[in-house]
C-alpha cells in the first residue's frame, strides 16, 4: 500500500516521500509510531501546505552534509593492525571498523554508509573510503593501513631417543641403602677379621705344608 513518509526514517525515506510498503508493516509499526500516514487526498493536501517548511529543512541537511564533507575529507586516518612479513593482514578493515574510527573522532555514521574497496582492506597500504552523506553527497577518507609484527613463541624440541638413553647411561649409579648386606664397609671389614681369627696356626717345628721331605731331612 502506499504512504506518505510523516518523518524520516533512514531505512525507508525522508519527510514528504511517498513509499510501496506491505500493510501489515504500515499497519503494525509505521502508523501506530506516527512515522507515516496512509495515501490519500486529505495526506497530499496536508503535505502540500507543509511543503516549503519540508524544502526548508532539506536544505538545512545539504548544508549540513557539505561541511561534515569537509571536515572528514580532511582526515588522515592510520589503522594498525596485525600482519604477516608479506604485508598481509590476519584480520580484515571492514565497514564497521571505520564507523568505530569515526566515531573516536566525533564522527557518528552509519556503517551501511561507509563503502571500502572491495568490500574489506586485507592488506597494507593507502586507501581511500567513501562516506555516503545526504542526497547525493559523499566525502572521501583517507586511510592507512599499517601492519604490526605477531611475536611467536619457539618452543625447543624434545630430546630424541638417543639423547634420552645417553643421558640414563651418564647418570651415576643408584647408591644402596645401608643396611643392605654385603653393601656395608663396617660389615665387610668385621667379615675379614673373623676369617683371619678362624684360620689354623701350624704348630711350632712344623714344616710347611708342601715342604718335600727330603729336604727336611737334610735341614736336619
Amino acid at each position: 500500500m502506499k504512504v506518505i513518509l510523516n518523518k524520516d526514517l533512514a531505512t525507508l525515506g525522508e519527510e514528504g516521500d511517498v513509499k510501496d510498503v506491505a500493510k501489515g508493516y504500515a499497519r503494525n509499526y509505521l502508523f501506530p509510531r506516527g512515522i507515516a500516514l496512509p495515501y490519500n487526498e486529505g495526506t497530499i493536501k496536508l503535505f502540500e501546505a507543509r511543503k516549503e517548511e519540508i524544502e526548508a529543512r532539506k536544505a538545512e541537511k545539504r548544508q549540513d552534509a557539505a561541511g561534515l564533507k569537509e571536515r572528514i575529507e580532511a582526515l588522515a586516518l592510520t589503522l594498525i593492525m596485525p600482519a604477516g612479513a608479506n604485508g598481509k593482514l590476519y584480520g580484515a578493515v571492514t565497514a564497521q571498523t571505520m564507523a568505530d574510527e569515526l566515531a573516536k573522532h566525533g564522527f557518528q555514521v552509519e556503517r551501511k554508509k561507509i563503502e571500502i574497496p572491495g568490500n574489506t582492506i586485507k592488506s597494507v597500504g593507502k586507501y581511500k573510503v567513501t562516506v555516503k552523506l545526504y542526497e547525493s553527497a559523499a566525502a572521501e577518507c583517507t586511510l592507512t593501513v599499517e601492519g604490526q609484527a605477531v611475536k611467536t613463541e619457539t618452543k625447543a624440541p624434545a630430546p630424541s631417543r638417543g639423547r634420552r638413553r645417553n643421558a640414563a647411561e651418564a647418570a651415576p649409579a643408584e647408591t644402596v641403602p645401608a643396611g643392605v648386606p654385603g653393601t656395608d664397609p663396617g660389615e665387610a671389614a668385621a667379615t675379614e677379621a673373623d676369617s683371619a681369627a678362624g684360620a689354623e696356626v701350624p704348630p711350632a717345628g712344623a714344616e710347611p705344608a708342601g715342604t718335600p721331605a727330603g729336604e727336611a731331612e737334610a735341614a736336619g
